[in-house]
């Protein structure tokens, strides 16, 4: 059945301070056309068929085998919450494979990445690495909602968090005295915050290779809060993932400072609703995700209704704003016809041959 948006989740969606500057908000009207017609067009992805072996789907991302030890990394346009995909937001995969593709190139110099080409807008070819079951999250301010974020167990009375102290008197959303690496094994390991002496004591990871993914995960994340810094923003906090070759050569693999793995908010106006106890200005998805609460039960409705066209839309404008910040770069949108999915399909296929024939970078 059909469900209007309630005035006042659409009143909220409408009100971002990314519109507050001028140009941010000129740049708005010429965008907002186009991602409409792709909306129309149903030109998003929310799922990939391509022409090579062993598919596996992760909440965003769909992973193909290629020859010779290298994997094809599908970004969709997929946008999940509560362990449900809820709409397909367009030209999002695209702002989350290029935003990684920028940043992999900026850290290149501090630490070696997985990646072998970028064929293609939505997706990247990578070295096939043995992923370590931990994600190295890097903080620099006390904040979070979630079971596992920091403010979640510092409010209830933890000092001690991730084998590190924290001091008494901290605020929500207060800069930390320095960045820390709060590490947590991966989902299918529970998704569990842990002391690096007991990750390391559970055979999750080796101590020598702990400790270089934390010092590398503290070097980009401080490169990320400069360049960020440069472009108005604070890089709040974010996750790394690392994995190894048989030849022992460790690589920064999966995202790098994308607006789903990192947090950010506007720096301008931070000092000043910190001193009023306000919230600060964030890349904003919450809406969509309040939506479906107001109108259906997310974790038990067998059905969820379709996301309203104008939030989708509203979203991924925000990815595209945010990745414009973030790289100085105009956004390319790509042509609606083919479709996304064919032309992925096309450029597969020659990433495919370029794989079994060695010829990457030739």
């Amino acid at each position: 059945p059909f469900i209007s948006v309630s005035p006042h989740l659409s009143e909220m969606a409408d009100k971002s301070w990314l519109d507050a500057n001028p140009e941010r908000l000129a740049r708005r009207e010429v965008c907002r056309p186009i991602i409409a017609a792709a909306y129309e067009a149903k030109a998003a992805m929310d799922k990939t068929d391509l022409p090579c072996e062993g598919r596996i789907q992760g909440k965003v991302r769909d992973i193909y085998t290629l020859p010779n030890d290298h994997l094809l990394l599908v970004a969709t346009d997929r946008q999940s919450a509560f362990d449900r995909i809820l709409a397909a937001v367009p030209f999002k995969g695209q702002v989350l494979n290029l935003t990684s593709a920028w940043w992999f190139e900026k850290t290149a110099a501090t630490v070696p990445n997985a990646v072998v080409d970028v064929s293609d807008p939505n997706f990247t070819i990578a070295k096939k690495v043995e992923v370590f079951p931990v994600e190295f999250v890097v903080r620099g301010y006390i904040t979070g909602s979630t079971d596992t974020s920091l403010w979640t167990h510092y409010k209830k009375g933890v000092r001690n968090y991730c084998g590190i102290d924290f001091p008494e008197g901290l605020l929500k959303n207060q800069k930390l005295a320095e960045n820390v690496v709060t590490p947590t094994t991966k989902a299918e390991y529970g998704d569990a915050p842990m002391a690096p002496a007991d990750m390391i004591k559970e055979k999750y990871i080796s101590q020598a290779d702990y400790d270089y993914c934390a010092e590398k995960s503290l070097a980009i994340f401080k490169l990320g809060q400069e360049e960020a810094a440069a472009r108005g923003l604070i890089l709040v906090d974010t996750k790394y993932e690392f994995g190894k070759t048989p030849d022992g050569k460790i690589y920064l693999i999966d995202e790098v400072h994308t607006p789903d793995s990192s947090r950010f908010w506007a720096s301008p106006t931070y000092e000043e609703r910190m001193a009023k106890g306000e919230e600060p200005e964030n890349f904003d998805k919450e809406f969509l995700r309040l939506w479906f609460k107001a109108n259906c039960d997310p974790y038990k409705d067998e059905v969820l209704p379709e996301a309203p066209k104008e939030l989708v839309e509203e979203l991924s404008w925000r990815y595209v704003c945010i990745y414009e910040m973030l790289t100085g770069k105009t956004f390319d949108f790509p042509a609606l016809d083919p479709k996304p999915h064919d032309r992925i399909c096309a450029n597969a296929a020659k990433a495919k041959e370029a794989a079994a024939a060695g010829t990457f970078g030739k």
